[in-house]
């Protein structure tokens, strides 16, 4: 699930105060199960710019969508649009800017910080588990994620630095390491840990594409 956060109260109020009307859009996804976007954060958000701008600021309206990463759903806005001078979004970096894509004409302004791709733990508490590398080596480190978990983001560990448990570099921090050890000698696989991985192609960032097997020929044909 990709996890986000509310910018500072501040931060969003600089950047709606030299708009008149700001449609304030949620999404009805991750940031609504991370407690950061869906309709209740909306309306929170809103009543708080309400009160710190007065009645004569700025004017807000409300939208939450089911998401904002998926196209048929942000045609929803288009009746409204026509009514605001911008957009704030309450959806991950993703969502705005689809939405931002969606109406160009349109300042997108984002009112979350997307933080991490992480595990709901409780109510309000999430944990990085993903950074999305685009290399994923879950199968011979036990299920334990190095690049995340890693302080060093080391794909082929340890680096030494394991003090009885936990990082070097943080004792509060476990050393990833020691815990992909303890993970594989648990299940008679140890021999994983000996295997190397190539480096990361870290060079090849531009904007990455997935298309599931299958759905070649429909990607094709939309062009």
């Amino acid at each position: 699930m990709i996890v986000a956060e509310r910018k500072p109260f501040d931060e969003i109020k600089d950047m709606v105060s030299s708009y008149k009307k700001v449609l304030t859009v949620g999404c009805g996804t991750c940031v609504a199960v991370c407690l950061a976007g869906g309709s209740k954060e909306v309306e929170t958000l809103n009543a708080e710019l309400n009160l710190a701008f007065g009645k004569d600021g700025v004017e807000f309206g409300a939208e939450t969508l089911e998401r904002q990463c998926d196209m048929e759903f942000l045609d929803e806005l288009e009746s409204k649009a026509g009514e605001y001078d911008a957009f704030l979004s309450m959806a991950c970096g993703a969502g705005i800017q689809f939405l931002a894509q969606r109406f160009p004409d349109k300042p997108v302004l984002p009112a979350v910080n997307t933080s991490f791709i992480g595990v709901n733990l409780d109510v309000g508490w999430y944990e990085e588990k993903c950074r999305a590398c685009g290399n994923c080596v879950l199968d011979m480190t036990g299920g334990i994620c190095p690049v995340t978990m890693c302080a060093k983001g080391l794909f082929n560990g340890p680096c030494g630095g394991t003090n009885q448990g936990s990082c070097e570099i943080d004792p509060d921090q476990p050393c990833a390491w020691f815990q992909i050890y303890e993970r594989l000698a648990a299940q008679g696989r140890l021999d994983q840990i000996i295997k190397l991985s190539p480096p990361n192609d870290w060079s090849n960032q531009k904007p990455r594409k997935v298309i599931q097997p299958g759905y070649e020929a429909r990607v094709k044909a939309l062009g």
